[in-house]
């Protein structure tokens, strides 16, 4: 019989103390408020992704967009080609902080319905997108 030897867990690990920047995943594409909702989801489909993080002209975030939403707003009676992102997003946010502690941050994602969010430093530049599992 072979002994198993035991790793002590890092105190991160706990998940009751984990922060959003211990879990959170790369920002991926970035694009800017300016950008048309086709561009966008040919931008989506390019890069393989199902959300987009978007900026404005200063490099802020300023929300996230998903496939879902893109492509409903394509597929509506009232769209136009000249809708742009910034037409879309509304007013900036929802964002959270890599300090946050992922038990609030789960809870408001659950209580505000949404599947992915932004991850912001102080700068408002985007670190990370946080995405709940399904």
């Amino acid at each position: 019989m072979t002994p198993v030897q035991e790793q002590p867990r890092p105190a991160h690990a706990d998940p009751v103390r984990r922060t959003v920047a211990e879990v959170m995943e790369a920002a991926g594409p970035q694009v800017c408020d300016d950008m048309t909702v086709e561009v966008a989801l040919s931008v989506m489909t390019g890069a393989r992704a199902g959300h987009l993080v978007v900026c404005d002209e200063f490099g802020e975030c300023t929300g996230l967009v998903t496939r879902a939403r893109l492509t409903a707003l394509r597929d509506s009676a009232g769209f136009t080609d000249r809708i742009r992102l910034r037409d879309i997003t509304g007013t900036p946010g929802p964002f959270t902080s890599p300090r946050t502690a992922m038990a609030e941050a789960e809870h408001a994602m659950r209580y505000r319905r949404l599947r992915a969010l932004p991850v912001v430093d102080e700068h408002g530049s985007a670190l990370g997108v946080l995405a709940l599992s399904r």
